[in-house]
């Protein structure tokens, strides 16, 4: 099956912005996480405005990479693939079949994780500090979706 020029100047267009946003994400989670980030790091963010704008920065990466691969990325490889998108549960659990995420599941533990670093991030350091530590550890889950979701792709526009 040959997908339209349309679609493949899509899909080309969010491998494109993927890549981007997994490199800019890991950057800065190296450097926020270069050393233990702990509830003594989240209680200095208001005193180090580097500290704070990487932990934004973090934040805004780990959610933007999230909600294009789940929100847009994702939608458009099942339209490639000739099915229909249905409700975001629904495209999780054919990703998961598919093999391009970990588990439907753990993808919405990650969701959750993400709006506890958004939500929480004023009002409770503890929530925030063990939001953030469980996102890190979640990265490379979010960097591998990522890279199975663009092969997938890239296979789709090559055919």
């Amino acid at each position: 099956m040959k997908i339209s020029p349309a679609q493949q100047e899509r899909l080309s267009f969010l491998c494109r912005i993927t890549q981007k946003e997994v490199q800019y994400l890991l950057d800065t989670d190296r450097r926020l996480f270069a050393d233990l980030f702990t509830l003594e790091s989240a209680q200095k963010i208001e005193t180090d405005p580097l500290l704070a704008e990487r932990l934004d920065a973090f934040v805004s990466r780990f959610g933007r990479l999230q909600d294009n691969l789940g929100d847009k990325f994702l939608p458009q490889l099942l339209i490639a693939l000739a099915e229909k998108p249905g409700a975001a549960m629904d495209n999780l659990d054919r990703a998961e079949r598919l093999g391009w995420i970990v588990s439907a599941e753990t993808w919405l533990e990650i969701r959750k994780l993400r709006n506890q670093m958004v939500h929480e991030y004023i009002e409770d350091l503890a929530i925030l500090t063990s939001a953030l530590q469980a996102g890190h550890q979640h990265v490379s889950t979010l960097v591998d979706a990522a890279q199975k979701m663009m092969a997938e792709a890239q296979r789709l526009i090559t055919r």
